[in-house]
């Protein structure tokens, strides 16, 4: 094959690798677990790089209210997030979070944990 025909499938075939997503890797309380302490602070860590002040955390109780105690805030690694909660009572959290990356692309999520009676 041409070296002008390469180039040209490649610039064809592969516009977006190199561009990334931030992922939910992980998070504290885990997603779907059940915790016998109320945690005082969520933290969710992502598989990139991430823009907190355009990054969204919402933390509600079976009721559909908010539980966060402040703002979302970036933690010292660029790839966490922080969100202080209020004293949780007993029952079932929804987490739900949209993260930007610096790239600027956008990812969403949602899941529960469970805080122990």
């Amino acid at each position: 094959m041409k070296p002008c025909r390469v180039w040209l499938l490649t610039a064809v075939l592969a516009p977006g690798l190199g561009w990334a997503h931030a992922f939910l890797q992980h998070a504290a309380p885990a997603v779907g677990t059940r915790v016998s302490v109320a945690p005082t602070r969520l933290r969710l860590w992502f598989s990139e790089r991430l823009e907190a002040a355009f990054s969204r955390v919402e933390v509600v109780d079976a009721h559909g209210r908010s539980v966060a105690a402040g703002p979302l805030h970036p933690a010292a690694d660029p790839e966490e997030l922080v969100i202080p909660l209020q004293q949780l009572t007993p029952g079932v959290y929804r987490v739900r979070w949209k993260a930007v990356s610096v790239d600027t692309h956008v990812t969403r999520g949602s899941f529960t944990f469970t805080v122990d009676r």
